[in-house]
């Protein structure tokens, strides 16, 4: 997850606004800053670029909205978390790195061995500071001659710097096993299961690079808008094929810490409330809804954005939102914290299971 930033669509993790004269930082509600949202949703600024099982205690019968009789397979969290420790095990994935190089074969390779069509696509993306990332999104498609598709995402490179930790660590980079791998991990685990029973529609999981290169506030110079999710803009732009299309996408962005919280997101409300209103009811009726509560969180600038202004398709963003800090975010986030020992089988089961269910009952 990005930074906070003063200008609402400038920062990758734009839950808040940042004042960097008084460096307070506060949530933006779902009725702030109103007109930049539409104008944000509009294209006009985008277009420029172990804890213990929680159930929830409604049963599936008391739930809102039943889920179909189709046998969904069940997703091993155990899994997941070996494929969350697989990736931090590589070191920090920052642009330009050995590691970074590693993990990126790493997941192509691991996408290939679960039957997957593998796409890489390789691009040189300008930073902030006028850095040359080499950078690589992955992508790995089911059934790819289905039109009918879903789209499945995360991003896979972690934080250059440890900007929310003491200022000593600001020029560190993290693991980023919260932020970045656990996503990945879940959708590594839903790739192994596409491979032994396939859904009816054709699913398209793109791991995302360069998101999390945005500009730190510690940083001088000028901070451009679209500093962060530069993997998903490049996408969004040339996707992996020519006129790409999908029903709606599923974003993952920090869903591996213990007791996880995932608020409605404004973006995916606004554009993507079908299907976002489909997956909290589906997390309900396996009662995972203390999980997904159905309560409106805050906006923020993230790769759904992108998918959503260049390819039109909904996406909505399955994101942490934690209502016991100043940040809003797990308070792992940004920091040298966010390691393997953070995360929760629990909150990848509940997170695996619900995007698993959804699918397999698309037709």
């Amino acid at each position: 997850m990005a930074k906070n930033t003063k200008t609402f669509f400038c920062s990758r993790e734009m839950m808040y606004l940042c004042n960097r004269k008084n460096k307070t930082k506060h949530y933006m509600k779902f009725y702030s800053n109103l007109l930049t949202a539409t104008a944000l949703l509009m294209g006009t600024a985008l277009l420029s670029c172990g804890s213990s099982n929680r159930n929830d205690n409604r049963t599936k019968e008391e739930s809102t909205e039943e889920i179909s009789n189709i046998q969904v397979p069940e997703f091993n969290a155990d899994s997941a978390y070996a494929y969350v420790a697989a990736q931090t095990a590589f070191g920090p994935r920052v642009p330009n790195s050995n590691a970074h190089k590693a993990c990126g074969e790493y997941l192509a390779k691991q996408l290939e061995k679960f039957g997957a069509k593998v796409y890489n696509q390789y691009a040189d993306l300008m930073a902030y500071d006028g850095t040359l990332l080499k950078a690589r999104n992955i992508i790995g498609a089911y059934n790819p001659d289905t039109r009918k598709r879903v789209l499945l995402c995360a991003h896979w490179d972690s934080r250059p710097y440890a900007d929310e930790d003491d200022p000593q660590h600001h020029h560190t980079p993290i693991d980023g096993a919260n932020d970045g791998a656990s996503g990945v991990g879940v959708l590594l685990e839903i790739a192994r299961q596409l491979q032994q029973q396939a859904p009816a529609i054709g699913i398209d999981i793109v791991f995302f690079d360069a998101e999390d290169y945005g500009t730190p506030d510690f940083y001088q110079g000028k901070h451009p808008s679209d500093s962060w999710c530069l993997g998903s803009q490049y996408w969004g732009r040339i996707p992996h094929t020519p006129d790409y299309k999908a029903r709606f996408g599923i974003l993952l962005d920090m869903v591996g810490a213990p007791n996880a919280t995932f608020y409605y997101e404004y973006y995916s409300k606004e554009t993507a409330n079908d299907a976002m209103k489909k997956i909290w009811k589906t997390a309900e009726s396996l009662g995972y809804g203390n999980y997904f509560v159905p309560q409106d969180g805050g906006s923020i600038t993230d790769d759904h954005i992108y998918v959503h202004s260049f390819r039109q398709i909904p996406c909505v963003d399955i994101i942490h939102y934690d209502t016991s800090t100043n940040t809003g975010f797990v308070s792992t986030w940004h920091t040298l914290d966010d390691t393997l020992e953070h995360i929760d089988k629990s909150t990848l089961k509940a997170v695996g299971q619900t995007v698993m269910t959804v699918i397999y009952n698309e037709k």
